[in-house]
């Protein structure tokens, strides 16, 4: 494989020591630039997706504008469901909306775990071509959605602030709804793993909404299936699990052959640190929100941040992704204060 040039995120991922850590952030390839916002009012978001083109134009953007040390591949983690012959559609003002949720174990035995290069062949040529475009310069990721965070849009039909519906398959019909989440991690294997054949060099599963449940039924609805991708992957690549909210499972977590584990910021470093035994590479935790702040204050959190994690073993993120108010400026100042880092 040909040598990327700036390779310290890939360091970080295997625990080699570095000279300051790699930055990168969640939603980087997005709402908060005005060259993605041209392209949005062009295009629709399943459009944007599904033409290699533009999501090898929007990955690459942020590299360009604020260059951070990694990129993520546009996209979103409702292609899987889409390719499980589940509909989604984008609803501006709603956002994602599922017109026929899975409430019975009928409604899952119509899902199928479809050939991966068959019905999401698209995502695999925007790999290829957002390859051309990084030219080396920085490793590029690939992610997919934790099987529990699918289930939550495919059975609520739409976001939610507590995703009563599909906590209500769980409980009770949970032979439902473990086929599903079956189902889906068995698409969401290979699906990553057609991406690591194509080219990505690291993957990241998000699991946006396993801090809806509690410790017990995390076990059982989410841990378990995410563990299964991580032990079907960890050979191949490095792989980074992020869960929003999940800071009680973080010692399990760290067990389980992950290369790192993502932190959002309701948990500190020192707890982070302490949860996980000090032997795994962390990243996160900066609040997205904190990027309202002026980039002067920025630039002290950030360095204040990075010296409570440690320079090795850590990739300075946020803790969860970008928001589209965000000034582009002040996302740079982030970045660049990484950047600037040197331990005293």
């Amino acid at each position: 494989m040909t040598q990327i040039k700036n390779d310290l995120f890939l360091k970080a991922l295997k625990g080699e020591t570095v000279e300051r850590p790699p930055v990168w952030m969640m939603r980087q390839a997005g709402r908060y630039l005005p060259e993605f916002m041209a392209l949005k009012k062009k295009y629709d978001f399943f459009t944007r997706c599904r033409t290699p083109e533009l999501a090898a134009e929007i990955t690459v953007q942020p590299i360009d504008i604020i260059g951070p040390d990694a990129a993520i591949l546009f996209s979103d983690i409702l292609v899987i469901p889409q390719a499980m012959n589940i509909e989604v559609e984008m609803k501006e003002g709603i956002g994602p909306w599922l017109p026929n949720p899975i409430r019975s174990l009928k409604d899952v035995e119509q899902v199928i775990v479809p050939d991966v290069y068959e019905e999401l062949g698209y995502v695999m040529d925007a790999i290829k071509l957002t390859k051309e475009h990084l030219d080396n310069r920085v490793p590029l990721i690939g992610f997919a959605g934790s099987p529990w965070t699918i289930l939550c849009y495919a059975v609520q039909g739409q976001g939610s602030k507590n995703f009563d519906k599909a906590k209500e398959l769980c409980f009770t019909q949970p032979e439902a709804a473990h086929q599903l989440l079956q189902k889906i991690t068995d698409t969401t294997i290979a699906y990553l793993k057609a991406k690591v054949a194509t080219g990505v060099n690291a993957v990241q599963v998000f699991d946006s909404w396993g801090g809806m449940l509690s410790p017990v039924d995390y076990q059982e609805f989410s841990w378990k299936y995410i563990h299964q991708i991580v032990d079907a992957l960890k050979e191949e690549t490095e792989v980074i699990v992020f869960g929003k909210g999940c800071w009680f499972a973080l010692q399990e977590m760290a067990n389980s052959g992950a290369s790192a584990l993502g932190v959002d910021w309701t948990c500190s470093a020192q707890n982070a640190r302490y949860l996980t035994g000090g032997k795994i590479t962390l990243q996160g935790n900066f609040d997205p929100s904190r990027l309202l702040s002026p980039p002067s204050e920025i630039k002290t959190m950030v360095k204040q941040m990075i010296d409570e994690f440690g320079k090795d073993r850590y990739i300075a993120n946020l803790g969860h992704g970008i928001l589209p108010n965000i000034p582009v400026d002040n996302a740079k100042a982030f970045v660049d204060a990484v950047k600037e880092y040197r331990a005293q």
